[in-house]
């Protein structure tokens, strides 16, 4: 498996502990998220995991910023990208099964890094419900 990861200045922790943890389960991780806590503009660093998602370069992305929003807002301009705002597991759960999301995205000022980190797990291990779900995603013009 093969996960591009992209995080502004409000998401350094959160992705460095997300790193260790895909990359502990032999996960490939493209990392084009800033390391530093200087601010830095989201869209620079989500736009390229968006981009690895819609040429199929990676099964799956991850965004992280401070509210999750303007990650989400950016990746969901991208072609095939079906980005999720998640802040539970339940919701994560919900995102995968349901809506098929490809790309997470975290709320680094709104779920504690364990939160986060059973998120991905969650986002990792739950397949796509199909059936009438399928239905559903066939009527978003992107997917």
């Amino acid at each position: 498996m093969k996960i591009s990861i992209g995080n502004d200045h409000a998401g350094t922790d959160y992705k460095l502990a997300i790193v260790g943890l895909l990359k502990s389960k032999g996960i490939e991780v493209i990392n084009y998220g800033t390391d530093g806590t200087d601010s830095v503009d989201y869209p620079d660093f989500t736009h390229p995991v968006a981009t690895d998602v819609e040429e199929g370069r990676v099964d799956y992305g991850i965004v992280i910023c401070g509210s999750g929003n303007g990650a989400t807002m950016t990746i969901n301009k991208h072609q095939k990208v079906r980005g999720a705002l998640c802040w539970t597991k339940e919701i994560t759960q919900l995102a995968r099964e349901h809506n098929d999301a490809n790309i997470l995205s975290l709320p680094a000022r709104f779920i504690a890094l364990p939160q986060a980190l059973d998120m991905v797990e969650t986002f990792l291990n739950t397949e796509f419900a199909g059936g009438r779900h399928e239905r559903r995603i066939e009527k978003i013009p992107c997917s």
